[in-house]
This record gives structure tokens, C-alpha cells and sequence, in this order.
């Protein structure tokens, strides 16, 4: 991966200063995004430059001159981008923020499978499903694909889905979904796609709460420390069978409002839950034990 060219930036010496509590979490938030990037080779001076297009862009989407022209100047002003890399940057194609084809099909047919009544159990699991079309139109996994797409084979979905560990056949050869997201065991392009995503979203939620956007956004953590091993290893697995049971339940309510119209057009809701621990540093002190946090 070649570096970008070197940055003209502002030096920290001539930077305004900044609230050195959002300075402590910019680095705590930036450490395993940091850890990623160096897993996967990904230098300094590249994420420089890729910094350097993501401040002009803001600046250009997010920071309008109220009842004035955008110039290059009060663009390079804000950012600390040199002017010539302002005008540079702005005569580049846009990157589209796009979900891959067999990521979309895939997110559509989970959503599917999780929310119509036709695809679940009595107690709204997900159903085992023939893989093929059935004489009398029931479910099927060739019908769940066939809904979605006529261009692509439910033989292929399928095939790929084995691959990535989200979806496994069972003694009598029904295709059973491994999981109620799509979050696939393998496949760097579709987890690389929900890093982006959900990261994006979490992150919009939280600078808008910060920033004072109203109304706020749920955007909710339950903290606790000094907790043993085997304890967290419960809460772990209680918080997946909590979670996943809300997450299949909006799942299923955005599918009635689709089908009703009662969606607006043109937007979109993303809502996540996660689960994190490691051990705790000495003296640690991050949050009220066992509190409720919004950013």
C-alpha cells in the first residue's frame, strides 16, 4: 500500500486548543481502530491523507458558509489542509458508501427469514427450510431467495452462506440460519462492511448527543467492574439471548411498517447492541459500577 504525500497540516504547535478531555477520548476511542489498521498494514502517512480528504469533505457537507460561497481558503482555514490539497481533494470522485451486492442480498434475505411469519416457529425462531421449492408453495430456501432476487441462484446463496458459517444443514439437509444477524464466521469484505456501518452509526449517535443535537439519540452502556471470569462469561451469554431477542422483535416490527407504508421514504434506522470485556486496568475508574451511561 503506497503512502499518501505528506500532510501540510497545521503542526500542534499552531493547532487551537482543545478540550483535553475530548483529547483523552479521542486516543481512547482511536486505540483499536489503531490496532486494526496495523493488523492490516495500514501506515500513518496512508491514514493521514485519508484523514486529510474526510476534513475537507466535513467541512464541505457539514460547515456551509451561511448565505456565502465555500472557497478553498475558509475551507484550508478550518481544516489546517493546505489550499492546494483543498482544491485537489475537492476534484476527486466521491468514494460510495454502498453496501457489496452479496451484502445487501444477504442482510435482506436474514431480515426476511427473521421476520416473516411464513419463515418462523411458533416462538418466532427462525424454521429450518427445505432447500427446495416446495409442490404446495410453503416455505423453502429456493422461495426465500426467489423473493428477494430472480438474478442470482438459491444454490449459490447457499454454497457462499456454508462458506461464511451463516448457514449449516441439518440431519434431514433443511438449511438452518447460524445466527439472527448477518455477522458471517469468514468473509473479510461483509465483516468489513458492518465495521464500517455500525461504527459510522454509533459514533454519528454519540457526537450528536455530545454536540447537543436534539431530540437525543438512545445511545445507552450498563457498566461493571470486579466482576470474576465465570461472571462475565454469564452475563456474556445472557446479554446475546437479550439482545437478540429485541433485535429480532424491531426486526419484524420495521417489516410490518414497510409492508403497511407506514415507513417514510428515504430513511433508514440502524439500532445495535454490543458486548465487551477485558480484563480491568489497577485503579480503573470509568464509570459507576453497574451504571447506565449515554454518550
Amino acid at each position: 500500500m503506497p503512502p499518501l504525500p505528506d500532510d501540510h497540516s497545521q503542526t500542534p504547535a499552531e493547532t487551537p486548543a482543545v478540550n483535553p478531555v475530548l483529547v483523552r477520548a479521542l486516543r481512547h476511542v482511536l486505540r483499536p481502530l489503531v490496532r486494526l489498521l496495523l493488523a492490516r498494514g495500514v501506515t500513518y502517512p496512508y491514514l493521514a491523507g485519508l484523514l486529510k480528504g474526510i476534513y475537507v469533505q466535513v467541512a464541505v457537507d457539514d460547515f456551509p458558509a451561511p448565505g456565502r460561497r465555500q472557497t478553498d481558503s475558509r475551507i484550508s482555514l478550518m481544516t489546517g489542509v493546505h489550499r492546494k490539497d483543498v482544491r485537489r481533494l475537492l476534484g476527486e470522485p466521491a468514494d460510495p458508501a454502498t453496501a457489496p451486492p452479496n451484502v445487501s442480498l444477504g442482510a435482506r434475505l436474514v431480515a426476511r427469514w427473521c421476520a416473516e411469519p411464513a419463515y418462523l416457529d411458533p416462538e418466532g425462531r427462525p424454521l429450518p427450510l427445505p432447500r427446495q421449492a416446495r409442490a404446495d408453495g410453503g416455505a423453502s430456501f429456493d422461495r426465500l431467495v426467489a423473493e428477494e432476487s430472480t438474478d442470482v441462484r438459491a444454490r449459490a446463496v447457499l454454497e457462499e452462506w456454508l462458506r461464511l458459517g451463516l448457514a449449516e444443514l441439518d440431519a434431514e439437509g433443511r438449511v438452518c440460519l447460524r445466527t439472527g444477524a448477518f455477522v458471517p464466521e469468514k468473509g473479510e469484505e461483509e465483516k468489513l462492511f458492518y465495521f464500517g456501518r455500525n461504527l459510522h452509526d454509533h459514533l454519528a449517535a454519540a457526537s450528536h448527543n455530545v454536540l447537543g443535537g436534539q431530540p437525543p439519540f438512545l445511545e445507552r452502556c450498563v457498566y461493571s467492574d470486579g466482576l470474576s471470569v465465570e461472571g462475565v462469561a454469564a452475563l456474556r451469554e445472557e446479554a446475546e439471548e437479550r439482545g437478540m431477542a429485541v433485535l429480532r422483535a424491531l426486526n419484524r416490527r420495521a417489516g410490518e411498517l414497510r409492508a403497511t407504508g407506514a415507513a417514510a421514504p428515504g430513511q433508514r434506522m440502524n439500532f445495535g447492541i454490543y458486548f465487551y470485556s477485558e480484563p480491568a486496568p489497577n485503579g480503573a475508574d470509568e464509570g459507576a459500577d453497574g451504571g447506565d451511561e449515554r454518550a
